[in-house]
């Protein structure tokens, strides 16, 4: 079981000289991946279901993982999530492709439909659509990365008699990783997603997606060549020892912390340091 860390692109942890502190921190501590959340505009004033204030800056992903490649070499990039139904398919995929690029390879592109109803209406995409729309959106990217003359027929995004150089590093383009806890999102990370992102209090939360998951193994079809599903779990608090045993008996693939509080760096850099210790 690897270790990750999410959450540093916003908050205090997001400025330059703090950037460069933790992500090679992380990097020396032994963690595998560094993820990036995504909110291009949050409800104001703040609604019961958004994570976080509206005044509460994070930078877009993208960017920031963009800024984390420069000064690292090891660390895979996960976006964790980006809200694919907000993005324009062709223009994501060229930033996927550029960053996995200059990475050498390292991008994991993490991405959902999102959740938060009054985003999605600011941006401009009506919020009943976004589950047909990301569903779309992964297989156009996909056709953009890989066809030897790329074209797309879909209800959202068609295209015909273009290309786009360079393609990404690995053959497939960037490993898709799906987050989400609905039976919908199951259902998309079992047939698109190389593996599945979520989040949770503690193993039991896990297991109980897992269960997800295989039922929704039961109701869809999941292509070979994208192998067995990766499991990547965000416990949105301290993670103790037994804990960690019990995701990794759970079969998780990366165990992914969330430091707090972001609004002090140097309680993250304590953070890392001690949940680089944890069994795995």
């Amino acid at each position: 079981m690897e270790l990750g860390v999410n959450g540093l692109n916003a908050k205090a942890t997001l400025g330059p000289a703090e950037t460069v502190r933790l992500a090679r921190l992380a990097e020396e501590l032994g963690y595998r991946s560094w993820w990036a959340g995504e909110h291009v505009v949050l409800p104001s004033p703040r609604t019961p279901d958004a994570p976080m204030e509206p005044t509460d800056p994070i930078l877009d992903p993208l960017v920031h993982l963009a800024y984390v490649a420069a000064v690292t070499e090891r660390l895979e990039l996960g976006t964790g999530i980006v809200i694919l139904p907000q993005r324009n398919p062709l223009v994501l995929a060229k930033q996927a492709a550029s960053l996995d690029v200059l990475s050498g390879g390292r991008l994991l592109l993490g991405v959902a439909a999102g959740y938060l109803e009054p985003e999605m209406t600011a941006v401009g995409v009506p919020y009943a659509e976004r589950g047909r729309r990301t569903d779309e959106y992964i297989d156009a990217m996909r056709a953009l990365w890989n066809e030897p003359a790329p074209s797309y027929q879909g209800r959202y995004v068609s295209f015909a008699h273009v290309d786009a150089h360079p393609r990404p590093v690995g053959p497939g383009g960037p490993r898709i990783v799906v987050g989400g806890h609905s039976p919908a999102a199951f259902r998309r990370a079992v047939a698109r997603g190389h593996g599945w992102l979520g989040n949770g209090a503690g193993p039991a939360d896990l297991a109980a997606h897992l269960d997800g998951l295989r039922k929704a193994a039961a109701e869809v079809e999941r292509p070979g060549w994208l192998g067995p599903l990766e499991i990547s779990f965000m416990q949105m608090s301290p993670v103790d020892a037994d804990s960690a045993r019990r995701y990794a008996d759970l079969g998780t693939d990366r165990l992914i912390v969330y430091p707090l509080p972001l609004e002090d760096p140097a309680a993250v850099a304590a953070h890392l340091e001690q949940h680089a210790a944890l069994p795995h």
